[in-house]
């Protein structure tokens, strides 16, 4: 038996979400990392307005996601994998210590600062429930052909699948998908990820991260993007460098976990909708995550895995 910790993507951010971590020194050291490595205050970030915006969103995640990760390892507990969903990855990296959490943060800002920059308004992406891929996928071909800038970027679960683009096209596929008896909700994510609008972005991203330190990872890293195990330290930082424009195979990825004998999975802070995905595969298995969930609590479910594998 072994456990994963999993780190949530846009859409899981809410207001407060760093002021409400634990008030405890380890929180308040890394709040002070991230305000000096930023050159301004990380608590502003988390509050209503600047969270209207992906570069505030995308910080706090990173930063909600690693302190996670701490608030576990102080007890001496580690996973055997860790996994992110689009920006939840570079947590993950983060964590499993392939950089320092300061050159993270800073390629972070960098990320959110291109990805926001080049489309400010008017695009995102939008969840239909209720519909397969294969059908998700003659709606958007038919809206592409016709109206362009709509993609299919996040396998979430079989019946579950994430499109992305322009906020026109996306609509043109929202109604499709109603009249076929599907669901669909518009994510608050204000730019359009995981699909080649930002290739362009990802390309000059790449320059940044190639003058960082990296390296091997010290915890064992799948990729949310290919659902594959990667070991190599430049395979990782690709994955993570072009995450914003490749496709997330969520699905795929927890299918990975649970066949390498994974049964414990716990979500960062502050979502569970990684949480509510896993249980759908985790037959037999516990997922949890630190929303809802005291911090003793998962350390005891970690220890238990742990004796498990012995």
């Amino acid at each position: 038996m072994s456990s994963i910790w999993v780190f949530p993507g846009q859409g899981a951010q809410k207001a407060n979400m760093l002021h409400d971590l634990p008030q405890i020194p380890l929180v308040q050291e890394y709040i002070e990392r991230a305000s000096d490595a930023l050159g301004l205050n990380a608590l502003h970030l988390d509050q209503a307005e600047p969270l209207q915006k992906t570069y505030a969103v995308q910080l706090c995640l990173y930063i909600a996601g690693v302190i996670s990760g701490a608030l576990l390892s102080e007890h001496q507990v580690k996973p055997d994998y860790v996994a992110g969903l689009s920006i939840g990855a570079w947590a993950a990296a983060a964590v499993a210590e392939v950089f320092s959490f300061e050159d993270g943060l800073k390629l972070v800002a960098r990320r959110a600062a291109l990805m926001q920059d080049a489309y400010p308004h008017g695009y995102g992406m939008t969840a239909l429930i209720g519909a397969d891929k294969a059908a998700v996928s003659e709606w958007v071909a038919d809206v592409h052909a016709r109206a362009g800038d709509v993609f299919i970027a996040n396998i979430n679960a079989a019946s579950q699948i994430v499109i992305s683009g322009s906020s026109a096209a996306m609509l043109q596929v929202s109604e499709i998908a109603r009249r076929n008896g599907a669901a669909a909700k518009k994510l608050d994510v204000s730019v359009p990820s995981h699909c080649e609008l930002f290739d362009a972005q990802a390309l000059i991203l790449e320059k940044d991260v190639s003058r960082i330190a990296a390296q091997p990872p010290k915890i064992r890293y799948l990729s949310g993007t290919t659902a594959r195990l990667l070991r190599n330290k430049d395979q990782i930082m690709d994955d993570l460098t072009f995450n914003m424009s490749r496709m997330i195979d969520w699905e795929g990825t927890v299918q990975a976990a649970w066949e390498r004998g994974v049964r414990l999975q716990i979500e960062a802070w502050p979502a569970t909708v990684l949480t509510g995905l896993a249980k759908k595969i985790f037959t037999d298995g516990t997922a949890v995550s630190f929303q809802g969930t005291r911090l003793d609590t998962l350390i005891i479910e970690m220890q238990k895995e742990h004796d498990r594998s012995f």
